[in-house]
């Protein structure tokens, strides 16, 4: 088969996706979702590698007829490349990068992943990783930036009432926290990992010895938690923190004497 005598690369290639649309109608979001890409994510001092679920729309103007995809890619490669990790603080830098390689004007961002923090066991102190789901959104639109943080902490809960009624004993279940705030300025996961699991009746550790047993059962114990006092607790304090603008917290909580849950949502300007 005869190759042409000009290389490919300098054959003029139509841009489809420049040309114009007749049709004049905008459209909010267009890009990639559901693409899972390894990348890493810096906590403060901490980075953890991972895998993440991402999800990069931009505004498409009523004019122009389609948006070059690949960029978008290409902008996480590029990175990927530079040693750049993803954080809280990086998000705008992100965005500012997609709107200008895209020439769009606005764009919208989600990665999800989970992310392993390593934990110390309270009597023995024998370290392991437990995982921690979480999604970073930020979006850009009409030249304001907004970005979002959540996490999903698993933990203990015991039911208050069940201990009161009960001559001996009380049922607990395991329950998952859900946290999603709003920023006024950069917030480590962790802390907010932090804050749902001093609200509980007890955290989960992902290794512990006879002695930490003993320990988490007790502390459960002495800890009461309906799903109630889960949400308020969590508020409570979000809404006394003032980088936070917005918030909601959600618990549910996978009863151990119900075929079903028991949940609970409060959300605050967000």
């Amino acid at each position: 088969m005869n190759r042409p005598e000009t290389p490919s690369g300098l054959i003029p290639i139509p841009d489809v996706q420049s040309s114009r649309d007749e049709r004049h109608i905008a459209i909010d979001r267009v890009g990639i979702r559901g693409l899972r890409y390894p990348l890493s994510f810096q906590d403060g001092d901490d980075v953890h590698a991972t895998v993440a679920t991402c999800a990069v729309y931009v505004e498409l103007p009523e004019e122009q007829k389609g948006t070059h995809m690949s960029r978008l890619v290409a902008l996480l490669e590029d990175r990927a490349a530079a040693g750049v990790p993803f954080s809280v603080d990086e998000m705008r830098g992100f965005v500012d990068d997609l709107v200008a390689r895209l020439g769009a004007p606005g764009c919208y961002v989600e990665l999800a992943f989970p992310c392993f923090i390593r934990k110390l066991a309270p009597v023995s102190g024998v370290a392991s990783l437990l995982d921690y789901d979480v999604r970073l959104s930020a979006e850009l639109s009409r030249g304001q930036f907004a970005s979002t943080i959540a996490v999903s902490v698993p933990v203990t809960s015991l039911c208050p009432c069940s201990k009161e009624i009960s001559d001996y004993g009380a049922h607990n279940q395991r329950s998952l926290v859900t946290i999603s705030v709003r920023p006024r300025e950069p917030m480590r996961v962790g802390e907010l990992v932090r804050v749902a699991e001093d609200e509980a009746s007890c955290e989960l550790y992902g290794l512990l010895k006879r002695a930490d047993e003993k320990y988490v059962t007790e502390r459960a114990y002495d800890n009461p938690r309906f799903v109630e006092d889960l949400v308020r607790g969590v508020a409570a304090r979000l809404a006394n923190d003032p980088r936070i603008a917005g918030y909601a917290v959600e618990a549910e909580n996978f009863e151990s004497i119900h075929n079903h849950s028991a949940y609970a949502r409060i959300a605050r300007g967000l």
